[in-house]
């Protein structure tokens, strides 16, 4: 999508029902992307889940709900998938509903590459969260799919591999910013933005020094002020990794170099980012922060699908505030910006170190400022890849867990 509006996949009319594979669908995006779903049946159909697996039984729900004709998990056997089936299947009285099943870490991979009666699917939406969305993302895209992506690890620890693979238009963005930008860039040609301005709410502890962030506890990183997300995302949103990461991915996306990618806080989250063309006009996309409204987006685009969400209430008084970012206590997207230019198996390693350091938080074995602190340090010890492959990035990742391990373990 690296000039939208300009170099677009020709798409089914709105008229067109849309055949949907849904990756990570017992998590937030995939429950969310559901409700879009079964608000606008006409639009589209679900036709593959694949998830986890920590909860068998919600997949189970989920796949007789949709009737999908593939269903897949990564933790649990098959039988104990067919058994939830078909017991979900009895107290909804549904009767004859018989899945393909997958099983096994592949199972998200083989899913988003799944051909079955009805074809290959017109859309595959990617909400898996962490880099493992690599290979379904790659398989996705293999696939001749639109990719809705949710899952930006992928993209920024794949980087060329996968914008290498993605024809042109082929990756929608679903995260709330780089949608907002997408929508932006429509106003204009790619020769005339200057610069992308991503919001930031500022998380929990906006305002506070970075020494009052020494004894944050999991609880209160958890307790986001405005968005519902999962353990991962909600952590990183407190850190501001998850900015670094969308910076990231906003570069890779667009094609916009990374010193005209800028960060700003809004705490409302209403406007959920900007595009400053050459003439110094600012296009702004607002709505209510409602993860519905992108994910809609994602499945029909270029096409709007009619009351996805609610829009902004003006007859209500309101205010809305922007800030600068404070670099000092929240050192993350400096350390993701320089990881993004030096470019090779950093961004990976990035990430890789954070969703160590994350899981080492909350097994309360670090201090919420040791995460980001152990980011950095890992990174400083990279020497980066000579060549971008899925095994160099694999390999990176390995070094990066272990190395940010060992590290750890020296932290009280």
């Amino acid at each position: 999508m690296q000039n939208p509006g300009a170099e677009q996949r020709t798409p089914a009319s709105p008229e067109a029902q849309r055949s949907v594979i849904l990756l990570g669908s017992t998590g937030s995006i995939g429950t969310q992307a559901i409700e879009v779903i079964d608000n606008a049946p006409h639009r589209f159909r679900v036709t593959a889940l694949a998830a986890g697996g920590a909860s068998i039984d919600a997949i189970a729900r989920q796949a007789v709900h949709t009737r999908a004709e593939a269903v897949g998990i990564a933790v649990g056997s098959a039988d104990e998938l067919r058994v939830a089936i078909e017991e979900a299947a009895e107290m909804r009285g549904v009767g004859g509903y018989d899945p393909e099943l997958f099983t096994g870490p592949d199972a998200a991979t083989r899913i988003a590459a799944w051909n079955g009666a009805s074809g290959r699917a017109d859309v595959v939406l990617n909400g898996i969260t962490g880099s493992i969305g690599l290979a379904p993302t790659l398989a996705a895209l293999r696939s001749g799919a639109t990719l809705a992506l949710a899952n930006k690890e992928s993209l920024i620890v794949g980087g060329a591999l996968v914008t290498g693979a993605a024809g042109p238009g082929q990756i929608v963005p679903v995260d709330s910013e780089h949608s907002a930008i997408a929508q932006c860039l429509r106003s204009g040609r790619r020769d005339e933005v200057e610069r992308l301005i991503l919001t930031a709410s500022g998380g929990p502890f906006r305002g506070r020094s970075r020494a009052e962030l020494d004894g944050v506890t999991p609880a209160e990183a958890l307790d986001h002020p405005t968005w519902s997300m999962g353990r991962v995302v909600t952590t990183n949103s407190a850190t501001l990794v998850n900015k670094g990461l969308e910076l990231i991915e906003a570069h890779l996306l667009f094609g916009v170099p990374l010193e005209a990618i800028d960060v700003v806080v809004h705490p409302q989250s209403i406007v959920h980012s900007m595009v400053q063309f050459a003439d110094g006009s600012i296009i702004a996309q607002a709505s209510p922060p409602d993860m519905r409204l992108p994910i809609a987006l994602g499945l029909g685009w270029p096409e709007r699908v009619p009351h996805a969400a609610a829009p902004c209430d003006f007859t209500a008084p309101s205010a809305w505030t922007f800030e600068p970012l404070d670099e000092v206590a929240f050192p993350a997207v400096a350390i993701a910006r320089d990881a993004a230019q030096r470019g090779s198996t950093f961004p990976a390693v990035f990430n890789a170190a954070n969703e160590e350091a994350v899981e080492a938080f909350h097994a309360g074995r670090i201090r919420f400022t040791d995460i980001v602190a152990t980011v950095e340090t890992v990174l400083a010890e990279h020497s980066g890849s000579s060549e971008l492959s899925v095994d160099s990035v694999l390999e990176a990742e390995e070094w990066a867990r272990a190395r940010a391990h060992e590290r750890l373990g020296t932290r009280n």
